[in-house]
This record gives C-alpha cells, sequence and structure tokens, in this order.
C-alpha cells in the first residue's frame, strides 16, 4: 500500500499515489519483483487520524507485505498500528520523528531533520542573521530545532522563528515581520508546504523600496515546477537556495523515472515529476524491487519474511539517487531520537536563471552535524 493526503487544506501529495500505480505498471511489465507479481493499494489518509488508522486498517485486512513511499503527519498513530499489525514502512517522507524511531520503519532518506539541519548549514555561510517561518503546528515545532542545529555547527546563532497556519491565502503580515530591517546579509526560509508559494508572493509585495533579503527553502516548498509557474527565470524565487534530499530533477539520474512515467501516465496530472514526494515513492518502490528479487524465487514475501530481508540490507544503490541505503546496526549514525536516521546526506540547490541547479556537486554528510546536536 501506498498512502498520502489528497484534498485537504494543508499539503497534499497525490503524485505519490499516482506514481505508486506507475510503479506497478513498469514493474510488472518488466517480470514483477523477482518473478513476483506486483500489487499495489492506494488510499488517502485525508492528513487525520482517522484516516490514516482506516488505511492502516485496509492494508492488514488485504494482506499488504508492506506500506511503501508514503506521507502522513500523523506519525504517532500510523507507527502504533504499522507496529499492530507488524507491516514494515518503507520509504516513508520523513515528516515526522516516529518514522526514525519504529523499526519497522526503513527511511530512504534524512526526512526533515536533515533538510532544515542541511538548510541552516547552507545559509550559516550565507546569511548573519535567518528568519524562519513554518507552521504553527506541532510538526512544525520540529522544524526550529534542526534548523538551529546547522546554523551552529556553521558559527551562526539560533534564527527567528516566526510560526503562521499553513493554509493561508495571503502572509502580508508575516512577510512584513520576515523581512524586518531588509538587509543583504539576512536571509528568510520559508517551510510551509504547498503555501510556500503563497508566502513568497506575499512576500515580493512587502514595502516600496527593492527585496534585500535573500530567500531560501527545502525541497518539497520550492520545485522547479514551482518556480517555472511564478514566471521562471522572473520569478520571485530567482537565486533562492534549496536543500534537498536528492540530485535536481534535471539530473540524468532521473531519467528511468521520467520515462517511465511518460509511458504509462503520460496524461495523468497528479504526476510532478520535480516533486521530491512522487521521487520519494519512485525510490522507494525501487528498493523494495531490489530487496524483494535479493531474496530469491523460493522464499515467500510476507510481512516477517520482508522485514529480515530489509534488517539484513546494507549497501544498496539507487544509482546515485541517493547515497547507498542500509539498515543494518553498521548503518546507523547513532543520532538520539532518530535510531533509525541511517541516510544523513542532503544536496545544496539553488535556483539560477529559471533553473535549480547545483550549488555544490554531489552530497553533503550532515551526520557530524545531527550527532553532535542530538
Amino acid at each position: 500500500m501506498t498512502w498520502a493526503p489528497v484534498g485537504t487544506s494543508a499539503t497534499n501529495m497525490p503524485g505519490m499515489l499516482a506514481m505508486a500505480q506507475v510503479y506497478e505498471k513498469y514493474a510488472n511489465d518488466q517480470g514483477g519483483f523477482g518473478g513476483r507479481k506486483l500489487k499495489v493499494l492506494t488510499c488517502n489518509e485525508r492528513d487525520d487520524i482517522v484516516g490514516v488508522r482506516n488505511c492502516a486498517q485496509q492494508a492488514n485486512d488485504a494482506g499488504a507485505v508492506a506500506v511503501v513511499g508514503s506521507y502522513s503527519e500523523q506519525g504517532a498513530d500510523f507507527i502504533s498500528a504499522l507496529e499492530t499489525y507488524d507491516i514494515p514502512y518503507i520509504g516513508g517522507y520523513g515528516i515526522t520523528e516516529d518514522e526514525f524511531q519504529s523499526v519497522e520503519s526503513y527511511p530512504v532518506n534524512g526526512g526533515l531533520p536533515a533538510l532544515l539541519a542541511g538548510n541552516g548549514r547552507q545559509l550559516a555561510d550565507l546569511c548573519k542573521k535567518v528568519t524562519l517561518v513554518r507552521p504553527d503546528t506541532t510538526t512544525g515545532d520540529q522544524y526550529p530545532v534542526f534548523l538551529d542545529d546547522g546554523l551552529r555547527a556553521g558559527g551562526r546563532s539560533s534564527a527567528r522563528d516566526l510560526r503562521t497556519a499553513d493554509n493561508a491565502t495571503e502572509y502580508t503580515s508575516v512577510a512584513e515581520h520576515a523581512v524586518d530591517a531588509n538587509k543583504t546579509s539576512d536571509c528568510v526560509s520559508a517551510v510551509l508546504g504547498d503555501h510556500t508559494s503563497t508566502f513568497f508572493d506575499s512576500l515580493r509585495h512587502v514595502g516600496e523600496e527593492a527585496l534585500k533579503v535573500r530567500v531560501s527553502s527545502v525541497l518539497g516548498s520550492i520545485t522547479q515546477s514551482l518556480v517555472d509557474s511564478t514566471g521562471g527565470a522572473h520569478s520571485p524565487l530567482e537565486n533562492a537556495y534549496v536543500t534537498g534530499w536528492y540530485p535536481p530533477s534535471s539530473d540524468p539520474k532521473w531519467d528511468q523515472m521520467k520515462a517511465t512515467v511518460t509511458k504509462y501516465a503520460f496524461n495523468d496530472d497528479r504526476i510532478d515529476v520535480d516533486d521530491p514526494g512522487a521521487q520519494t515513492t519512485w525510490i522507494a518502490y525501487t528498493v523494495l524491487d531490489k530487496v524483494v528479487a535479493a531474496m530469491g524465487g523460493k522464499t515467500a514475501v510476507t510481512r516477517s519474511s520482508l522485514q529480515r530481508a530489509m534488517d539484513r540490507t546494507s549497501k544498496l544503490s539507487t544509482g546515485g539517487l541517493t547515497p547507498d541505503l542500509g539498515w543494518t546496526d553498521s548503518d546507523t549514525h547513532g543520532i538520539v531520537g532518530y535510531s533509525r536516521l541511517t541516510n544523513t546526506k542532503v544536496t545544496y540547490q539553488q535556483v539560477r536563471n529559471g533553473r535549480l541547479v547545483p550549488a555544490r556537486p554531489g552530497f553533503i554528510d550532515l551526520s557530524a552535524t545531527l550527532s553532535a546536536q542530538h
């Protein structure tokens, strides 16, 4: 099963469900997973406790061997349900800390901890003062903790923390507060999911003088498609600094995913190949594909056998979309409260001439930053 919120007033991820269905067609046309047919179930978890519990119940009732490439902010509820049913959770989006604590969870990226710590470390080299605009939610309360880790690692003081709604139609007053003295040495990082573009639009119209502060965010809040839709090289996001988990969508390493989407979902406008949600789902199913194939054709794929196989997996290649992945004891970093966080690497990107491009080549490892602070 793959689940994600659809049709809510906050962040929505319909592309993750669509990508799971694309991978089902792609895998079965390639002969399945080690000769086994893949059957994908999808569920709208509706961004609420009841919805995610219903999805977990459906996964259990259907005999699903794993929940793969999914998104939910209801971490405590879905993890407890999956642990009750002994269903592995492979490649969650990484939005909640619960995903990095449960032995049933097998993350493929560093989630919010890596993104935000990376964003802080990236901005520490560029800004004397950073203002963070983030949701006034329980999940949002994590954001300044990790951003500040990165800032301190770069020798900077903690960010100014501005909390706001993540479903507003405009952010004029918040933007005015964020700009403050409007100095070129200051930076504003906004992490508001689907509504980040709304904030930056409000920011663009603040005050009578030109905007001098530098702007930043993390992948998911800024994507190539968002830059395109807001003016390309003339977008208010031009020159913005972005921290991501994966290479930019222009990287040739994504060509197989793009070709697959073109072949199996050409007219499906739910899928944005630039979106890290859809990308995470692709990577998560790639991981499942390789692990199941490595189990051999004679081993029955059950929840318990799959979990045993995942627990033994190390140095699994995703073709450069992530560092090699693994979930053995030797792959962990000993980060307190985040024992399942095994991939601590991010990418630094920037919007230049309307394109998201690498600001630095390759992956940047944040294991020392995260381990030192937590």
